[in-house]
């Protein structure tokens, strides 16, 4: 299936773009930046000009084969100069939204340019004072149909991805090629894999274990296709790793992480507070925003709630897995890429 270009992605090339006309009086086009994995893409412009006292830029967000909400949306960036010494500042154009409830991996008040697309926009301008203002035609009402109301992302669409790749969301192939990379690090003789949620996961595993490459499984959200298939084709170890949101699913038994087939239950969340000793976190925990809210609510109190929901995931996993000869370590990472859980493997794995 063809790959797509996150609105990060789209946004990263578009103040490129902007920003280089803003210098030279020429808009280039199409327009390439360089992404977090070396992918270099080239975008053509859907629009461009100069506008009062800056320069703005457009590209048509192509998805690829993912049935993606934004698929066909305009991302425009309109970049001015700015004060002397500010970098670059962000401001919510038409269609992007505003953070307006904690939780989030941006402040309260902030547009809602996720830190991957920042930081992709900043290496693009350098050292340059300016006012990037990110829009997208429309977005406010395809934000109707995603969670972001429910977030507390107000008046439009959240400006995503982390490696500026869109990978076309097919069940059915991606559980192919999960039971397919059990099946080569099998052949290879490995006798311990890794089942990661996303990249941020995979490196905290790379990191810690060194696996090589043919021993990382790219889960995903399919927790159950992996462990239904390990059941039936065994490898000696098998580490989880996931953020606190998609491995707190896994902790109530889901094995569908998709947010669109299973929810954080932040009352079970409360709950593990509670066994832990924090009753006073009950509520807070429980009226918290997402997951990540809480997360931050425990880590604040000293209390160990991601050990917790690891341990928790750790149970879930080996119910499926049943008798198989599988022991199980479980890792909760946050979104800077540490560990902040753990549930380490046991002699009562492989029962």
């Amino acid at each position: 299936m063809r790959y797509g270009w996150t609105t990060g992605a789209c946004a990263t090339a578009a103040t490129k773009a902007a920003y280089t006309a803003l210098r030279t009086g020429v808009f280039p086009d199409p327009v390439g930046i360089t992404l977090p994995k070396g992918h270099t893409p080239s975008f053509p412009l859907a629009d461009s000009g100069f506008v009062s006292g800056g320069a703005m830029a457009a590209i048509v967000k192509d998805a690829g084969d993912d049935p993606d909400v934004t698929h066909g949306a305009v991302i425009r960036s309109t970049v001015r100069a700015g004060p002397p010494g500010t970098g670059v500042t962000f401001v919510a154009g038409p269609g992007v939204g505003t953070v307006t409830k904690p939780g989030l991996p941006l402040p309260v008040g902030e547009p809602a340019i996720n830190p991957v697309p920042r930081k992709l926009i900043r290496d693009v301008v350098g050292d340059a004072d300016l006012i990037v203002e990110i829009s997208v035609d429309g977005g406010a009402e395809l934000a109707r149909r995603t969670w972001n109301p429910r977030l507390g992302i107000l008046g439009g669409l959240s400006i995503l991805g982390t490696t500026g790749i869109v990978v076309p969301y097919s069940c059915s192939a991606w559980i192919d090629s999960i039971r397919r990379g059990i099946d080569v690090a099998r052949a290879v003789g490995h006798t311990h894999v890794a089942a990661c949620t996303g990249s941020t996961s995979e490196q905290a595993v790379v990191s810690r274990y060194a696996l090589p490459e043919d021993a990382l499984l790219d889960m995903g959200d399919f927790a159950g296709a992996v462990l239904k298939y390990l059941r039936r084709h065994p490898i000696p170890r098998l580490t989880i790793a996931g953020g606190f949101a998609k491995l707190s699913k896994l902790a109530d038994g889901h094995l569908d992480l998709h947010s669109a087939r299973s929810t954080v239950d932040l009352e079970s969340l409360a709950r593990q507070a509670v066994a832990l000793g924090a009753a006073h976190l009950a509520d807070p925990i429980a009226a918290a925003n997402t997951a990540l809210e809480a997360l931050q609510l425990a880590t604040a109190a000293d209390v160990p709630l991601a050990d917790s929901v690891a341990a928790a995931a750790r149970r879930t996993a080996l119910d499926v897995l049943r008798d198989a000869p599988v022991s199980v370590d479980v890792l909760v990472i946050d979104r800077a890429g540490a560990v902040a859980g753990l549930a380490a493997p046991s002699t009562d794995d492989c029962r």
